[in-house]
């Protein structure tokens, strides 16, 4: 049985190049998602958050391979940010944040296998951001995006030269929610070399 990875089907939206923003067109996709508010490191929820997607994709992921015979690695973790002030995010004031923790899931998941694996999931644990947990695609197009590789902290730089630099000489402006894709684990990759796309919806001015 072939084992499908969308970090290689879809290339282009998860191994972007380092040091240099592209512009891509990022399809609709499904996803499951929950969503906070506040800094991640110190905050319950995020924590349950991630939990509960990774607990349901996995569930899922066994139940695509037995009963369809399609097999495919669960798909990393991203999260949508967005402050009412968004040079929070070049400042790094956390506790300003919302966000929307997500994992990508196959065109042939339909929302019926994600209530039985949701259902599969609290029989085995418990897991309190289930209740939160939805199904739902999420298009975003147009957007820029770039590779950066070390802590999460070191973003800020990053995200100032695609607000100020980047985006005006581009003629574009804000199309939506900061978007991360994390393809590094934090607690088994040392932070230097933690790898995560940073993307941005835009539009033309």
């Amino acid at each position: 049985m072939e084992k499908i990875d969308f970090k290689k089907v879809l290339k282009h939206l998860y191994q972007p190049r380092m040091g240099e923003f592209s512009l891509v067109d990022v399809p609709a996709m499904n996803f499951l998602m929950v969503d906070g508010h506040g800094d991640p490191n110190v905050s319950p929820a995020y924590v349950e958050a991630v939990e509960a997607l990774y607990s349901v994709s996995y569930t899922l992921k066994f139940m695509s391979k037995k009963e369809l015979e399609r097999d495919y690695s669960v798909n990393p973790l991203e999260g949508l940010w967005w402050s009412d002030d968004m040079q929070s995010f070049v400042d790094r004031r956390k506790d300003a944040w919302d966000w929307t923790m997500m994992i990508m899931q196959p065109d042939w998941i339909t929302a019926e296998m994600v209530e039985r694996a949701r259902s599969e999931a609290a029989r085995k644990k418990t897991l309190p951001a289930l209740a939160k947990l939805r199904f739902e695609t999420y298009a975003e197009g147009t957007s820029l995006q770039i590779m950066h590789v070390g802590s999460y902290d070191d973003e800020g730089p990053v995200l100032k030269r695609l607000h100020h630099e980047v985006m005006p000489a581009g003629g574009y402006i804000f199309n939506g929610k900061h978007h991360e894709i994390y393809l590094g684990d934090p607690r088994k990759t040392a932070p230097e070399k933690l790898k995560t796309v940073l993307r941005q919806p835009v539009q033309t001015a």
